[in-house]
């Protein structure tokens, strides 16, 4: 039996620490026909917010993921169908490549059937989740390609994710991320910001995220990028 991922097109992050657009709902969101909802975001984000989303989302038959940037802010919640975890591949701090991890599961009875590893290229120098890993993101094709495989062959990862978030990415690197992985799934994730940009990263990677969108523009440009994405 395949994971679900293997079948997404699409996937909706929304940021704890950032609201909906002003007349914005849950149900709009949910609307959109995002393959998934991933909550997570790198700053200002605590179990509290967490929460909060979880909660304004778990009555919807949309399948629902935590994506913990620290371990004090997971939540243990059936609502959740699971948790995906970054490992920053190219972190210049250790930390983030497999110190968070160790911390979590020291403080934590983690739910291994439910947990699984997300491993991103971080290429955004200007991101958030760059500058807080420290993550050297002057990376080539070629060490974008090197990335990719070692996550899938040496790491045994299951989801490989190319990380331009705040911009939109250099589609030859992703392209060399999908050529260098054989049954890894290949999330994208940065600029996505209506049907073109979905569509044209939908034609590398597995799996089109779109993040910030939500929260500045709302529901309806979401839907846009579900299309694209899907159309790819």
């Amino acid at each position: 039996m395949g994971q679900p991922w293997e079948s997404w097109d699409h996937v909706l992050k929304i940021d704890p620490d950032k609201d909906l657009v002003d007349g914005d709902t849950y149900d709009d969101v949910v609307a959109t026909g995002t393959d998934a909802i991933e909550v997570g975001g790198t700053l200002d984000v605590t179990e509290d917010k967490m929460t909060r989303v979880i909660d304004a989302c778990r009555r919807y038959d949309v399948p629902l993921y935590q994506e913990p940037s620290d371990p004090t802010v997971v939540v243990d919640d059936d609502a959740l169908d699971g948790y995906l975890v970054p490992l920053v591949l190219n972190a210049g701090h250790p930390f983030w490549v497999v110190g968070a991890h160790k911390e979590w599961v020291r403080l934590d009875d983690v739910d291994w059937d439910r947990t699984t590893l997300e491993a991103y290229i971080v290429l955004n120098p200007e991101a958030s989740v760059a500058q807080l890993t420290e993550a050297n993101c002057e990376q080539s094709v070629d060490d974008v390609a090197a990335y990719a495989e070692v996550a899938e062959h040496m790491l045994n990862q299951e989801i490989v994710y190319v990380e331009y978030s705040g911009t939109f990415g250099d589609t030859e690197r992703v392209a060399a991320a999908a050529d260098a992985t054989d049954d890894a799934t290949l999330f994208y994730g940065g600029g996505v910001h209506d049907y073109d940009s979905a569509r044209t990263m939908g034609e590398h990677a597995d799996v089109v995220v779109v993040g910030d969108l939500v929260h500045d523009e709302g529901a309806e440009a979401v839907r846009e990028t579900v299309e694209g994405a899907k159309d790819a």
